[in-house]
């Protein structure tokens, strides 16, 4: 009994420890959102301007992003630290229960106790933690609800045959808001198979019963969600599908391959990473793998077995393989732990919390990152503020000096959402024309274009803001009359500046797209 008591004394120590740890990570990320100086990347504007019309879906992402920024700014307000509030806490939520997963799998092995604080601890020091804990991403919430399904999914045989029916119906709960998430959710439905599949104790906890409460709740969770993508003509599936890019250039690229395995060294961390993959190796190979090992990797492994293959046919996003790392944190600390290698454990942990430091570093003074070479990490977060003053500035002085607009239109979608949210409380005032977008292609290929795409009404005088120029050329084709270029040049660093050209443009008459390509034709050179 007082071993018990001494064992359990332990226990709530460690978790305290665990829940300091992460709590002060959470504090520190929370208060560099509220003093960076950086702005909003344009993929977080996009989910901003969602979060105004709630929905059950959008253009390229289901909605949970959406929901998540319409709590956080209906608290705080429409600041960029407010739209990004939700993911260290998330982050921090996820970190919580990846630890009681690793305490509830490992913790009766030798050393176990350790394993739920080195768990959490890889998690919220992971490198692409780090980063998310910054900005507003789909990412963050589907970790926090894949983490809940596993949670769910290794208490399961322990729990008593008439509670397994609930914790059946709460996996299902848990990946329903997975794929409300990101659909890269559907890789625990694979990951479920292979353990089913590999697990005799896994067959004989499930019961039909069980899978009925699972599948049932799943369905109702997720329906909304696609009986929106039925009436919008499955848009976010295509927009996933054409991120998979399988059409375009060659159809094997090792090059490919090899960069998507490097940059996980740097999403998940160098040693951990390094661990995950020589681990499961050395282990299948000797066969030595436990049972909850094996869960695990179930987990794991179908995310990044998936995009290696997708990067070595077309492409693939270093975050793509992100559902991975939920499993992946508990197997790292696990393992270590279990072959007695705390050095390299500490030592991948305090590697990776001195990057924490230096990103956080970067994030709150921009210039550190500057001084050290990584400016060209941030560019994306900065000038867009400038930019957009500079559109309602030149607005503003047409309306006035020539008579009205008819509309701002822009010719890039990074462009127009963030002159949503920069220009907040200019467009949609009477005083200001809309905000439109210029579409380049026979259809839409992007929320923007599909929901406000400009036409003849609003082109008979519209200011163009054409970011880079790059569209310039093939915008005037489309109207009767160009006049009054004006280039706008915002600084993003010592050796970088964003470029706008703003013109005039009257008569929108668009001219007709080549109906195999979509694309309007190449204009002809300026003598």
């Amino acid at each position: 009994m007082a071993l018990d008591e001494t064992a359990r004394a332990a226990q709530a120590r460690i978790w305290r420890l665990t829940l300091i740890l992460v709590g002060v990570l959470t504090v520190l990320r929370v208060v560099a959102l509220f003093v960076t100086p950086l702005e909003l990347y344009p993929d977080e504007a996009q989910y901003w301007l969602w979060s105004r019309h709630l929905d059950f879906g959008y253009f390229s992402k289901p909605p949970v992003i959406a929901w998540l920024i319409w709590a956080t700014t209906r608290i705080g307000g429409d600041a960029e630290a407010w739209l990004r509030i939700g993911s260290p806490l998330i982050n921090a939520g996820t970190a919580l229960v990846v630890s009681r997963i690793a305490t509830r799998l490992f913790g009766a092995e030798r050393g176990g106790r350790w394993v739920g604080a080195a768990a959490a601890a890889v998690f919220i020091l992971m490198p692409g933690i780090q980063l998310s804990s910054v900005l507003i991403t789909t990412d963050t919430p589907l970790l926090f609800f894949l983490a809940l399904m596993i949670w769910a999914c290794v208490a399961l045989p322990e729990a008593s045959p008439r509670a397994r029916i609930w914790v059946a119906a709460g996996m299902g709960a848990a990946l329903g808001l997975a794929f409300l998430s990101k659909y890269a959710a559907i890789y625990a439905l694979a990951s479920l198979g292979a353990h089913l599949f590999l697990s005799r104790e896994a067959r004989r906890a499930w019961t039909p019963a069980m899978a009925v409460a699972f599948f049932v709740t799943l369905l109702a969770v997720f329906a909304p969600n696609m009986i929106w993508n039925y009436q919008h003509h499955f848009s976010t599936l295509e927009h996933t599908a054409a991120n998979a890019n399988w059409k375009a250039g060659k159809l094997f690229n090792p090059g490919e391959l090899l960069q998507f395995v490097g940059s996980q060294f740097g999403v998940f961390g160098p040693v951990p990473f390094g661990v995950l993959g020589g681990g499961a190796v050395l282990l299948a190979v000797r066969k030595r793998l436990a049972p909850a090992d094996v869960t695990l990797l179930c987990f794991a492994l179908p995310p990044l077995a998936t995009v290696a293959a997708q990067a070595f046919v077309s492409r693939a996003n270093a975050n793509w393989a992100g559902a991975a790392y939920v499993a992946g944190s508990v197997l790292v600390a696990a393992w270590l732990l279990r072959w007695e290698a705390r050095r390299w454990l500490v030592g991948g942990l305090a590697l990776q919390a001195v990057l924490a430091a230096v990103f956080l570093a970067w994030v709150i003074a921009p210039r550190t990152a500057e001084a050290m070479g990584m400016a060209n990490a941030f560019k994306r977060a900065r000038g867009w503020d400038q930019t957009v003053q500079a559109i309602i500035e030149r607005s503003r002085e047409e309306q006035a000096l020539h008579g009205g607009l008819t509309a701002v239109a822009v010719d890039d979608r990074f462009l127009y959402n963030v002159a949503a949210y920069y220009g907040r409380d200019y467009f949609g005032t009477p005083a200001a024309p809309p905000l439109r977008m210029w579409v380049h292609e026979i259809a839409a290929r992007n929320q923007a274009e599909a929901e406000a795409p400009l036409d003849a009404a609003l082109g008979r005088r519209a200011l163009i803001a054409s970011l880079e120029g790059t569209y310039r050329a093939k915008i005037r084709q489309d109207f009767a009359k160009t006049s009054d270029l004006q280039i706008v040049r915002v600084r993003l660093d010592k050796k970088r500046s964003r470029r706008t050209d703003l013109f005039i443009a009257e008569g929108f008459q668009p001219v007709p797209r080549d109906p195999k390509t979509g694309l309007p034709p190449d204009p002809e050179p300026t003598p």
